[in-house]
């Protein structure tokens, strides 16, 4: 039997609807704490440079009371390095990151940025933080990403989301064999491997039958859906499509 993928709920877009209107409610740390007790594995925040959403005492205080994992999503920048190493969380997974954009776009350049990224994955490794890096779903990310020496990685499913949304199959059909044959390749390196950008519960569902899936990370969908049925039911429904999606994995 194929082990149980953990669920790691990202609550940035709570500290977005908090930051809209200033105050401290909603609370990204309240919602982190009724995520835990509704099934979710683990706690991402992502410390943008620009603070738009998570601040920095958000992610001292999840490092403090929550009881699961914490997974700091953070730019590869000393500012950040520094941060992380004075936090301490389970995990840190180094993103991509523009000013411009409203969310992330895409996977980190893991060939052209090789050189710069080695340092920063091996002093998080040093100080005991689990290093993931999140990359596009193709074999020389993957190899890239596996002589970096980062001993996970976190294929970016967005692309293949966006077209499921959209209703392009063949496009989204597309997407969905490149990352099949990503999460394949990782098996083949050695390397531990998560997914997430743009999931919701057909996605998680269809996703979480591939074997080599460890871990899904999903905010944005949970958070809005919160709206109409409430961040712990919409937790629930999701731990109940991954695990759905699990029981059809082939070992």
């Amino acid at each position: 039997m194929t082990r149980r993928i953990r669920l790691g709920v990202n609550v940035d877009h709570v500290a977005t609807i908090r930051n809209a209107r200033g105050g401290s409610a909603p609370d990204p740390l309240r919602a982190a704490l009724l995520a835990i007790e509704a099934g979710a594995d683990g706690i991402t925040a992502h410390l943008r440079e620009d603070r738009r959403h998570i601040r920095d005492d958000d992610m001292l205080r999840l490092k403090e009371r929550i009881s699961k994992p914490l997974n700091f999503e953070m730019a590869a920048t000393e500012q950040m390095l520094d941060i992380a190493l004075r936090v301490k969380p389970h995990a840190v997974c180094l993103v991509p990151e523009r000013r411009t954009e409203r969310t992330t776009e895409g996977g980190l350049d893991v060939i052209g940025g090789h050189d710069h990224l080695v340092p920063f994955v091996d002093e998080l490794r040093r100080a005991g933080v689990r290093v993931s890096l999140f990359i596009e779903p193709g074999a020389e990310a993957i190899d890239a990403a596996a002589s970096i020496r980062a001993p996970v990685v976190e294929l970016h499913t967005g692309a293949w989301c966006h077209a499921v949304e959209i209703g392009d199959l063949e496009a989204a059909e597309k997407e969905f064999r490149r990352i099949v044959a990503a999460a394949a390749h990782t098996g083949e390196r050695g390397l531990e491997c998560h997914a997430g950008h743009g999931l919701d519960y057909a996605t998680a569902r269809r996703i979480a039958a591939l074997p080599q899936i460890v871990e899904l990370n999903i905010g944005h969908f949970l958070v809005g859906e919160a709206v109409f049925v409430g961040l712990a039911e919409t937790i629930r429904q999701m731990r109940l499509a991954i695990d759905e999606g699990r029981s059809a994995a082939v070992p």
